[in-house]
């Protein structure tokens, strides 16, 4: 219990020091809100008034209070660019890219656990020589290739799954998950180099252990030795890395959903960018922040429960 207090307020702590860090970082980019918002011919004095409406001339301290102040009294406010309420707009894109975070972690889990298994099992055969170039394959080339040839391939020439658009999963589940497919593929196989050599790694230790030759020596089955003791004592290792890939999903979701125009958060955090919505902008990395903490908290409770050996220590 202690030590899930302890990491609740690291957890909160870190969130604190990320306003401050969103707050100072979209204040000192360039460019004028009001002019974005009313255009470069806009006459002085109603630019000047909207500066005021929104709040812009007040101090910084008492900028950064209000917005904090907002967010925990659940008063976001409403985009400059949308015209409708953040919270409204971000619990509506943080689902659509959920489901894209969620099946790409699932493909990359999928594959790169078999992989990283079976070079172990085969060190320094060919089997372990094809594992580790496919998952520098994955890993040398960047996300945004990989979205192009599921493109090319998927959508154009074999015409399997849609190209881009997002469907909302209450309105159609199927039609949601086949519009993330090719998304989640095309992260998920950068995602995979990195698991596949964690699991080898962590595998590769684990099999030259005494328990391991103990478990053999009594005679129980390779795939027994293999799947039961050797992976479920390798596998929490691989489960923490994988929670804080979380981190890496989201950095690159911006483009992934602006390659398969996906109005996901990544696509609604660009958009913000682009024209300088300053308070989406701050909502929208807050939350992204938020989610990457969360899950890697869920992530280390979790490892608690693989691994009876922490809880003893």
């Amino acid at each position: 219990m202690t030590y899930v207090l302890n990491r609740l307020l690291s957890v909160i702590l870190t969130l604190f020091l990320i306003t401050l860090v969103t707050f100072a970082i979209t204040n000192i980019l360039p460019g004028d809100v009001a002019m974005m918002i009313m255009g470069t011919q806009s006459n002085p004095e109603a630019l000047e008034g909207l500066r005021q409406s929104l709040g812009l001339n007040d101090p910084l301290l008492m900028q950064y209070g209000r917005w904090v102040g907002g967010m925990l009294t659940g008063d976001w406010g409403d985009s400059l660019i949308f015209k409708k309420p953040i919270a409204e707009l971000l619990s509506q894109k943080i689902t659509a890219s959920a489901i894209i975070v969620v099946m790409s972690m699932t493909i990359a889990l999928a594959l790169s656990v078999p992989l990283g298994v079976w070079a172990a099992v085969h060190r320094d055969k060919w089997q372990d020589t094809a594992s580790s170039s496919t998952a520098l394959l994955g890993v040398s080339l960047p996300d945004f290739f990989w979205g192009i040839v599921m493109i090319l391939v998927f959508a154009r020439w074999l015409g399997w799954f849609p190209s881009s658009g997002f469907v909302e999963p209450a309105v159609d589940l199927g039609g949601a998950i086949k519009h993330a497919f090719l998304p989640s593929l095309a992260l998920g196989l950068g995602l995979m180099a990195h698991l596949t050599r964690m699991t080898r790694s962590t595998m590769t230790g684990i099999l030259g252990q005494e328990f391991i030759r103990v478990a053999r020596a009594k005679g129980l089955a390779e795939r027994t030795v293999i799947w039961r003791y050797a992976l479920a004592n390798a596998i929490g290792p691989v489960i923490t890395i994988a929670g804080l890939q979380v981190g890496y999903l989201f950095g690159s979701i911006i483009v992934m959903e602006s390659l398969f125009n996906y109005t996901g958060m990544g696509w609604l955090t660009y958009q913000a960018l682009l024209n300088r919505d300053m308070p989406l902008i701050q909502a929208s990395v807050f939350v992204i922040a938020a989610v990457v903490m969360l899950t890697n908290l869920v992530v280390d409770l979790l490892y608690l429960a693989i691994d009876p050996r922490i809880r003893l220590g």
